[in-house]
């Protein structure tokens, strides 16, 4: 019987998949639980010595040692402790790569090379085995020994020039979107190697920094910054850089965001708001027409939005023109929309209770099966020990007895 005729349920697509990951805070972590929610199995390799990932102390919400912070970051996971200062704690990692598929690691960019984290180092162990590191500023480079965090990067890659109110100071995005697109860059690149390893049996090294990746996204911005005289700027009211109209406009009761990105969804906007006269204006007639007299137009439409509620413009504009209440988080959750799409799971945690978390965006059948809370502190130590490499509880009571697992 063909196999892909079953009924039965079917696990994600990275199902019996293994990775290690030496890594913590939040880039690394969101990077594997995205992994985890495809359905690879992933062992967080957490110090002893200082009391693991620090994620699990980061506030509002912790207790002993597991923070929602840390819990929204490592769902589905295993978690075993290893000193990495011990020859018997290095031993058993190297044992642990000869029975997975990865080593993923968000530590500072040399510390992969020091750590023997590499493929260079690990290949004599595994040869299929692919290493992927994620620093702030990757491997080479005059920074790569460097600590680097979102703020850092948002900076450095010019996206606080661009955020906030033309006559207000530079600020960052209001969530960590660097770490995650780093985590969303790094993983794909895993994937990609892990393909490749299960063609050929042949592992790679995967080199990711958080400021690569912030540089890559300014993709058109970057094409038009190298190539013309043209120079980016603060926008009002979030606005395009380009486009007119592609802003956020305040109405009686909040604000919406208007985003008119071809001819026809302008005309249909300037109907709907009972200003069809524009359509023809020749000032408005065309994207150009429209950027070169937006100190114009702009103020009129913020005038005539200024005039009904939210709910009242967003009845007109759905489906017509691409259009959006400007939501708080709570607002966003209740979404007709993203509950639709299941985007909120229910974890039972041991302690906090029932919680609940944002799932991944990768919907496919299989994925998003990871319902078990994030591990407590070595949770799974002896597990792993005892049924993945096979050691007794003699032998394992040494290990512990020595300092070289947790």
């Amino acid at each position: 019987m063909d196999s892909r005729s079953s009924t039965a349920p079917r696990q994600g697509p990275l199902a019996g998949i293994r990775i290690l990951a030496v890594s913590q805070f939040g880039a690394g972590p969101f990077a594997t639980q995205n992994l985890v929610d495809l359905g690879a199995e992933v062992i967080k390799i957490e110090d002893p010595t200082v009391g693991g990932d620090v994620a699990r102390y980061v506030p509002p919400a912790t207790n002993d040692a597991d923070s929602l912070y840390f819990q929204s970051f490592n769902r589905g996971k295993k978690s075993i402790t290893i000193d990495f200062r011990s020859s018997e704690g290095v031993e058993v990692f190297h044992h642990l790569v000869e029975k997975s598929d990865a080593v993923f690691n968000n530590l500072r960019g040399d510390l992969p090379e020091k750590l023997g984290l590499t493929y260079d180092t690990l290949q004599k162990y595994n040869p299929a085995i692919v290493t992927c590191s994620l620093s702030g500023f990757g491997r080479t480079g005059p920074r790569a020994s460097e600590p680097g965090y979102d703020p850092i990067m948002q900076a450095m890659a010019g996206y606080m020039s661009l955020t906030g109110e033309p006559d207000g100071p530079p600020g960052k995005a209001g969530v960590s979107i660097i770490d995650f697109a780093g985590g969303y860059a790094a993983a794909l690149g895993l994937v990609a190697a892990l393909l490749e390893a299960k063609t050929n049996g042949l592992g790679r090294d995967v080199d990711v920094s958080l400021l690569d990746t912030a540089v890559s996204m300014l993709t058109y911005f970057g094409s038009w910054s190298l190539n013309t005289e043209w120079q980016a700027v603060r926008t009002a009211n979030s606005s395009h850089q380009t486009i007119v109209p592609a802003q956020n406009f305040q109405t009686s009761d909040g604000w919406i965001s208007i985003f008119c990105a071809k001819e026809h969804f302008w005309k249909k906007f300037a109907e709907l708001i009972d200003l069809p006269h524009l359509i023809t204006d020749e000032r408005f007639a065309s994207f150009a027409a429209r950027y070169d007299n937006r100190e114009i137009l702009i103020p009129i439409l913020a005038e005539r939005l200024l005039q009904k509620s939210n709910d009242e413009w967003l009845l007109r504009f759905r489906g017509i023109v691409p259009s959006g209440p400007v939501n708080s988080l709570s607002e966003a959750f209740e979404d007709e929309q993203i509950k639709a799409r299941g985007l909120i799971v229910d974890v039972d945690h041991p302690t906090y209770g029932p919680i609940k978390q944002v799932a991944s965006p990768i919907a496919t059948e299989g994925s998003n099966q990871a319902f078990s809370a994030g591990p407590t502190l070595g949770q799974h130590t002896e597990e792993l020990l005892r049924d993945l490499l096979s050691m007794d509880e003699v032998e394992i009571k040494r290990l512990r007895d020595n300092g070289a697992v947790g």
